[in-house]
């Protein structure tokens, strides 16, 4: 176990719903287009698979996928669309579960890498994808840039979302390096309150874990799109190859 939260079963069963919109064929286009072109003939591996949001379509676009996660409740929300034969999940933690074979791609999207909660066990990821992948194989991790420029002196909340029907900030430990993302949703008349805790990390603090795992910068943009990395992105998708030799 690692200090990652453990999705609860309420929380998975929402979770499709309430991730509509990323979840779009508009929204996943990309995401595919992008990671099948990675895998080519090879099959890849999704750390943190929830409910099969991109693996199960990735599937469908003729990659073999495996899965691990660490929620029994989220693994059964993906086992509703898809058979275990079709594509096999591992209950266990990205940081140390080991399946079998080898692999042309790893992945880990929507930010899921915060959740391991220390440095040492996002270095552990690392050094799980990079065990898993074959001689010239990719990691690709999708993460949000800290936004810690819109933090004014003596403030420690930024919001991410104002809408009707949302309300979300996170507030940030500066010290630890600790995010914790609440969120207020309105549900049949009133508010359900959610929070979870997030470890954040620079660009350059994941190249160096990638270093540590023996993994060599290929890629970084601002989105599945292929936009210029700037410092103005809010986000970035960063692709590390294990070197051949």
């Amino acid at each position: 176990m690692t200090s990652s939260e453990l999705w609860t079963r309420a929380t998975a069963e929402r979770y499709d719903t309430e991730e509509a919109e990323i979840s779009s064929p508009a929204a996943l286009g990309p995401i595919l287009d992008f990671l099948a072109g990675l895998a080519g003939d090879g099959r890849a591996l999704e750390f943190a698979i929830g409910t099969g949001r991109v693996g199960v379509p990735l599937r469908e676009r003729g990659v073999p996928v495996v899965g691990i996660e660490l929620s029994e409740h989220m693994a059964a929300v993906l086992r509703r669309k898809v058979d275990e034969d079709t594509l096999p999940v591992t209950i266990g933690d990205m940081a140390t579960t080991v399946v079998p074979g080898g692999f042309a791609l790893v992945y880990l999207v929507y930010n899921t890498i915060t959740n391991l909660l220390t440095q040492d066990e996002q270095v552990e990821c690392f050094r799980n994808a990079a065990r898993h992948l074959e001689p010239g194989g990719r990691f690709v991790v999708e993460l949000g840039v800290p936004p810690l420029r819109l933090l004014p002196p003596g403030q420690v909340a930024v919001p991410f979302d104002v809408s009707e029907r949302h309300l979300g900030f996170d507030t940030f430990d500066l010290v630890e390096q600790v995010l914790v993302s609440h969120h207020l949703t309105l549900e049949d008349g009133r508010y359900r309150r959610d929070a979870s805790r997030h470890r954040y990390a620079w660009p350059a603090e994941l190249d160096l874990m990638a270093r540590l795992a023996g993994l060599e910068p290929e890629r970084r943009v601002a989105d599945w799109d292929g936009a210029p990395f700037t410092q103005d992105s809010t986000k970035h998708v960063s692709v590390w190859r294990k070197p051949v030799t």
